[in-house]
């Protein structure tokens, strides 16, 4: 363990969690500092929600062990804290407010489930309704509120128990486009002002930019990237971070300056020797009928794949073994008469390719 994990360990949280359900076996160790939000990001079936269950407490890890601000929650076989002794907040998807219980006990009844009595909760829940621009529906039921209301009062809930740590599972992804923006620029604010760790589930890059400090990424059941958002996009180490940042990502060998790729041979400007990652992107590949002249030290036969509207751009996928993407305009794809099975020249620059270690 470094010396900066072992001080996030001691004042955040520290989940090293292994699990395996059915087939799927999950192996995904995350260290969350406290006062900054990181967010576990991947696809869809990544094992995201099992980890946040795990850490929350819903689920036992079979292997590893969870920690928060020093004290061991789950470390098989002999130490597990049930969820309710574990001082979390946590704010699901899908709200899960109490449908018979007004806005104001929906928030009260995290602190009266801490011990707090009524009077002093209900003040405590008022003091958060006020502070997430609710104060004005205390009384009103979780079917009369909309989607970002209704996400405003979960928040508020979770918080009201003043957790040493806030778990958010896809928090956004019920709401609508236009709703989604505003509840997260709300949620940024709230999130600076807390002391604990955060630890932010989600499939969407966007809010990983808009509210973390830092991103771990989670393919498959392993982690496969972490750091801050601006490291992990500079130099992306799967096809999957490649594709959210919308690049090419190429995996080969590096012999000065060439790089070998499936079959593919690659210039680039700079010498590399060994396993190397490269990026390329879409927009830097220029495509032809012919084989062009000039200048680039690239050109590759490529034979079109499929090609995708991407607002004012089009992007053009190559069938293997060149597994590209270029980025031109309508006005160009028309030109070139672009359909799937039409056989192009693509190039690119040698400075166009950026190599850096595997």
């Amino acid at each position: 363990m470094t010396a900066a994990t072992a001080t996030a360990t001691a004042t955040g949280l520290h989940a090293e969690v292994g699990l395996r359900l059915g087939d799927f076996d999950l192996d995904v160790a995350v260290t969350a500092p406290a006062g900054a939000v990181t967010a576990v990001l991947g696809p869809s079936g990544a094992g995201k929600t099992t980890f946040l269950r795990c850490v929350a407490g819903t689920l036992a890890v079979d292997r590893g062990s969870i920690s928060l601000a020093g004290t061991t929650l789950d470390e098989p076989p002999s130490v597990f804290v049930v969820p309710e002794r574990r001082r979390l907040g946590v704010v699901h998807q899908d709200h899960l407010l109490f449908p018979h219980l007004s806005a104001l006990e929906n928030v009260a009844f995290g602190p009266r489930s801490r011990g707090t009595p009524t009077a002093e909760a209900r003040r405590v829940a008022q003091g958060w309704l006020d502070r997430v621009g609710l104060g004005g529906l205390a009384g009103a039921r979780p079917r009369s509120l909309s989607g970002g209301q209704a996400q405003r009062v979960a928040l508020a809930r979770a918080l009201a128990t003043e957790p040493a740590a806030l778990l958010l599972d896809e928090p956004l992804s019920a709401l609508d486009v236009s709703t989604r923006a505003e509840v997260r620029r709300d949620l940024a604010g709230h999130l600076r002002d807390l002391a604990g760790p955060t630890v932010l589930v989600t499939h969407d890059p966007v809010d990983a930019l808009a509210l973390a400090d830092h991103v771990v990424i989670v393919e498959h059941g392993r982690v496969t990237q972490a750091g801050t958002l601006a490291a992990v996009t500079e130099r992306p180490r799967s096809r999957y971070v490649a594709d959210l940042i919308g690049t090419n990502l190429i995996r080969g060998d590096a012999d000065a300056t060439t790089i070998t790729a499936g079959g593919n041979v690659f210039s680039i400007a700079e010498p590399r020797t060994g396993p190397v990652f490269a990026t390329l992107a879409p927009n830097a590949i220029a495509l032809h009928r012919h084989e062009p002249d000039g200048s680039p030290r690239n050109r590759w036969r490529a034979t079109v794949d499929h090609l995708d509207l991407l607002g004012d751009r089009i992007r053009v996928r190559f069938a293997a073994p060149l597994d590209l993407t270029a980025e031109i305009t309508p006005a160009a794809a028309a030109e070139l008469d672009l359909r799937p099975g039409t056989e192009v020249w693509a190039s690119a620059k040698a400075t166009e390719i950026t190599a850096y270690p595997r």
